[in-house]
């Protein structure tokens, strides 16, 4: 597969998904009603007109071993009957597509009739959706109806997500977070910069400096002109990379919480899993990631093209041609500004970061051109440096993989097995910089440079470190990468030493209203999830400090609210939602719940978040995110309390 197919995996699959959607609501407009016959047994009546030739598939039937039709719950305690009654007029076809099989179709005005059988409480209107298979002549396509019907007497859902008494502007005090969102892009920059710097030092980039530079300078009628040049060349790089981040604006104004659910999907968390590893393998030296050549070459003619277009094509060619190099490391930043769940705008910033990264050294070394000369020859060290990258994307896949896991609560990668894992890996970087283990394209280690010495010692210190890790032992906390590997509780020991449980949070919102009032304290709500870093390093850094340990204890409820959890809700508490902008949401997990709950009334999609409210549900303070310093947490902990006696 490509290496643009595997980063842009999912938005192409979601670009899709939006057109075969948009493709399949011109052919067919749904109705449905519904029907009690039983207690608890319905039926649901399914009417659509076919139109423009298509012909829809009869129920019934098996299409290469799939049914042509089928009505899927989220509760799967809901149970439909596999025969569904038809009527209207259908007509036998001979499919052109599926070896000349007969099959029975509508082309005309149809209704089909299922029945269903609900055990638990009815719900006063049930979400479902109904897949079916269409089409004409050779085409053949699968179309999906979501529906909500309502149910003769069904209960309606109790289960509140707009709270009308939050009032985010007048808080009791006005202590919290204001106008940190600039803080953390300025950290999503920098991060990207140094990947961007990172991906100067591989062997599909390094040498084009010299030689780039060297184009500007030589070429240029006069050093002023030069010099200009070279900065537009820079300049377009860095457009280049902001570019690439603008689809997923898209994404975002779609659904703001789209990103927050795609960093959290167990499947596509898999899917990067065995991305990095593709991309592992490859800076490994055994297989190259490119861009289809046709691609480099078009665009390559282009760079010729007039004076400033010209040099665009250039900077396209660049980020083309050095794509097997710069396109993991390009992976990993996409995957990395995806769990931050902060929107499309950390990505644009990382992104940016990354390509200034890129640019920069071309157009400083057409400012100085005399610097070329203390740049180190290309040679073996480069592919050194791509053999260790791909090491640390072995790590990366490990880091996904958890993910995956802990959003499903699996217990496969336990966090003893989570930091074993990066221990293998850094004994395997040590090897390989000793010469002890040789990829393709290697040559023998004749000597020990400096650098090599320096990255020994770095990765041996480093993994020296991971090794309590492992341990059932007061050391194995591991605060310098805390929040990476699975919390502490999540262990393959039966006592974990530092599995502490000062604090225990409820998990419902509505209980910890009811608690409150019955306790008369404030709430603290935790807006948190499974896949979150910066989540765990609050819960193993910050709850534990004595002083914030003993207010979320004992002067607040705490309720943890996981925006990821996957658990779906019984169908009486499933919903179609209206959100604050007009637009349908269906709320089929309890994670789909909290994330909603967070946007409508705390106007974020980003975790952590922490609130503190009343027990008659109003705004204490403001809102407060990530906060590394246990007295400043504290501090905002105290504030709340202060204007919980106000009020």
């Amino acid at each position: 597969m490509k290496g643009i197919q595997l980063v842009c995996f999912s938005l192409v699959f979601f670009l899709l998904a939006l057109t075969l959607q948009a493709q399949d609501s011109a052919a067919f407009a749904w109705n449905i009603t519904s029907k009690k016959t039983g207690d608890g047994i319905y039926e649901l009546h399914f009417k659509t007109t076919s139109s423009n030739g298509w012909q829809l598939y009869a129920p019934n039937q098996d299409i290469s071993g799939v049914q042509s039709v089928e009505i899927v719950f989220a509760d799967t305690t809901i149970k439909a009957e596999k025969k569904i009654n038809e009527s209207g007029k259908s007509t036998i076809i001979t499919s052109k597509i599926f070896d000349k099989k007969n099959f029975s179709v509508y082309e005309s005005e149809l209704e089909w009739i299922a029945t269903i059988k609900i055990a638990g409480k009815i719900p006063a209107n049930l979400l479902g959706t109904l897949n079916y298979s269409y089409g004409r002549g050779e085409e053949f396509y699968t179309g999906a109806f979501a529906f909500s019907v309502a149910l003769e007497g069904g209960q309606s859902s109790t289960a509140r997500i707009k709270i009308n008494s939050f009032d985010l502007k007048n808080p009791v005090n006005n202590c919290g977070d204001d106008g940190t969102e600039g803080k953390g892009l300025l950290n999503i920059f920098l991060l990207g910069l140094v990947g961007g710097f990172i991906a100067l030092l591989t062997p599909c980039v390094f040498p084009l400096i010299p030689l780039t530079v060297s184009f500007f300078t030589k070429r240029s009628t006069n050093r002023k002109k030069g010099l200009a040049n070279a900065l537009f060349y820079g300049g377009c790089i860095f457009l280049i990379y902001i570019l690439l981040s603008l689809p997923f604006h898209l994404l975002d104004h779609t659904d703001p919480e789209i990103l927050n659910n795609i960093s959290t999907n167990v499947w596509l968390n898999l899917t990067f899993f065995v991305i990095f590893v593709v991309f592992a393998i490859s800076f490994f030296g055994y297989f190259e990631i490119s861009l289809p050549g046709g691609v480099a070459n078009k665009v390559n003619e282009k760079s010729g093209a007039g004076s400033l277009l010209g040099i665009f094509f250039m900077a396209l060619t660049l980020a083309i041609v050095s794509f097997s190099c710069t396109g993991p490391i390009l992976g990993s930043l996409l995957a990395g500004a995806l769990t931050n769940n902060g929107g499309a705008i950390q990505l644009t910033f990382g992104m940016g970061g990354f390509g200034f990264g890129l640019a920069l050294p071309f157009a400083l070394f057409a400012m100085f051109p005399g610097w070329l000369q203390s740049l180190p020859k290309s040679g073996g060290w480069l592919t050194s440096v791509k053999v260790v990258l791909g090491f640390l994307e072995l790590a990366m896949a490990v880091k996904f993989l958890s993910n995956a896991d802990l959003v499903k609560q699996w217990g496969l990668i336990r966090r003893e097995l989570f930091v074993g894992f990066w221990i293998v890996i850094g004994i395997l970087i040590i090897l390989y910089l000793l010469g002890k283990i040789r990829f393709p394209h290697d040559e023998p280690v004749k000597k020990f440079s400096k650098a090599r010495i320096f990255f020994i010692v770095v990765f041996g210190a480093f993994t020296i470190y991971l090794l309590p890790g492992i341990t059932n032992t007061a050391s194995a906390n591991l605060k310098l990468i805390s929040g990476f590997p699975p919390p502490l509780c999540y262990s393959l020991y039966k006592n974990p030493v530092n599995c502490e449980k000062g604090v225990e949070p409820l998990r419902n919102y509505e209980d910890a209203v009811a608690l409150a009032k019955k306790l008369n304290k404030p709430i603290l709500i935790d807006f948190t999830g499974w896949a979150c870093v910066n989540c765990r390093r609050m819960e193993e850094n910050v709850w534990t400090d004595p002083t914030v340990n003993a207010m979320m204890k004992n002067d607040f409820v705490v309720v943890s609210l996981y925006v990821d959890e996957r658990k779906i809700l019984p169908a009486e508490q499933q919903m179609n939602f209206v959100t604050k902008d007009n637009a349908q949401k269906k709320i089929i997990t309890v994670g789909d719940k909290w994330a909603t709950f967070q946007s409508e009334n705390f106007n974020a999609v980003s975790q952590p978040q922490y609130a503190i409210i009343s027990p008659a549900e109003n705004v204490l303070t403001k809102t407060k995110g990530y906060t590394p310093k246990q007295k400043e947490f504290s501090d905002w902990l105290a504030c709340g309390l202060d204007a919980f006696k106000k009020k």
